[in-house]
């Protein structure tokens, strides 16, 4: 990242002190404090650069009175920032990895995952509920607010006692209607998010796989950034978290084999141990009464190397990290395309094809 090069130039001019790398984030509160931590990640190994936040509302932001799996976008909460970066108003942006499509728009890649925090959904409850789990809630009264169809085909399977609502808004919003409104008795939001915002103390359930299985990228933080950009790709690439990195590769791909998306249930796990990383996923029917889950694994550790010759493609669903290995990379891809066919072929697609009508249709 150095200067134009001119003789005249002092060195200063010339230094990459000079240089203000310019992030583009949401306007929300978590998505300020999301990208903040990024940043501060950025300036402890670059010191000597200056960056510059710009905060922008996305189209997601802006319709709140739709459900997410209604609106039939599938950048929500991308393209806005896309455009900026696309017009170089912006040199990279932060996101939650869950709201990235697993296809960028030609041109993008996600130059930075960074390391996973807790992946699971959390339960908030009303006030009035404090002490209670969505198994001990009053039968028939009781409504769960969450703007996610995978969250609500789990637990509908799980908790056919309650019943769930669409709830939309940042989290600020969402608890506001929870605490105020007497119409929620809980609401399911990312455990995660409410870390970061600092609001552990409201969780009142930590949901586990076997009650219900998380989004794709859920708890981790993607940084988008031009393909071509490679002082950029530099820049961001060693905030990559070699374990989330190889995880997030099998989630994608497994989502993006299902052509699923935000319409759709679909939800997984992955843990690496000893080598092996193990992905489960599953697709359910809108109500719950229909679902398929399966796990497989694949051996993902490899020394660190250097491969021969540039790649045709360096990405992987949407990834660029050239730090990583990557035999790893491709381990984890094909294990996610691998359990994508396993699913499929044993009817996964008729489950998804009716969630999608029946979607379409309400």
């Amino acid at each position: 990242m150095s200067g134009n090069g001119n003789a005249g130039a002092t060195v200063e001019e010339n230094s990459p002190k000079m240089r203000v790398i310019r992030v583009g984030t949401r306007k929300s509160q978590l998505a300020r404090i999301q990208t903040d931590s990024v940043v501060a990640m950025l300036k402890a190994l670059n010191p000597g650069l200056q960056f510059e936040i710009i905060a922008m509302s996305t189209t997601g932001d802006r319709i709140l009175d739709t459900a997410l799996s209604k609106i039939g976008e599938k950048s929500l909460f991308t393209k806005e920032l896309e455009h900026a970066l696309e017009k170089n108003e912006v040199d990279l942006v932060v996101h939650s990895l869950k709201d990235l499509p697993t296809v960028l728009p030609p041109g993008f890649t996600i130059g930075a995952i960074c390391k996973r925090e807790n992946p699971y959904d959390a339960v908030v409850f009303h006030p009035k509920f404090v002490g209670k789990t969505l198994e001990t809630l009053p039968e028939k009264s009781s409504v769960v607010g969450t703007s996610s169809l995978r969250r609500a085909a789990q637990l509908q399977r799980k908790f056919p006692h309650l019943e769930f609502k669409s709830i939309r808004g940042n989290l600020n919003t969402r608890l506001q209607k929870l605490d105020e409104l007497q119409e929620f008795s809980a609401i399911i939001l990312a455990a995660a998010g409410l870390q970061r915002m600092g609001w552990q103390n409201r969780i009142g359930q930590i949901l586990h796989p076997e009650e219900c299985m998380y989004a794709v990228g859920q708890g981790a933080l993607g940084v988008e950034v031009r393909a071509n950009d490679q002082d950029i790709l530099d820049l961001v690439g060693v905030l990559h978290d070699p374990e989330t990195l190889l995880c997030c590769i099998a989630e994608r791909a497994f989502l993006k084999h299902l052509e699923g998306g935000c319409s759709v249930p679909v939800a997984v796990h992955t843990a690496i141990k000893d080598g092996q990383l193990y992905l489960t996923g599953g697709v359910w029917s809108l109500d719950g009464s229909d679902s398929m889950q399966e796990t497989m694994q694949a051996t993902i550790h490899a020394p660190a190397q250097h491969e021969d010759g540039p790649e045709d493609d360096p990405q992987l669903v949407s990834i660029t990290a050239q730090n990583i290995p990557r035999v790893a990379q491709l381990a984890a891809e094909n294990l996610g395309i691998s359990l994508a066919n396993l699913l499929l072929n044993k009817g996964a697609k008729n489950i998804l094809d009716v969630a999608r009508q029946l979607n379409d249709a309400h």
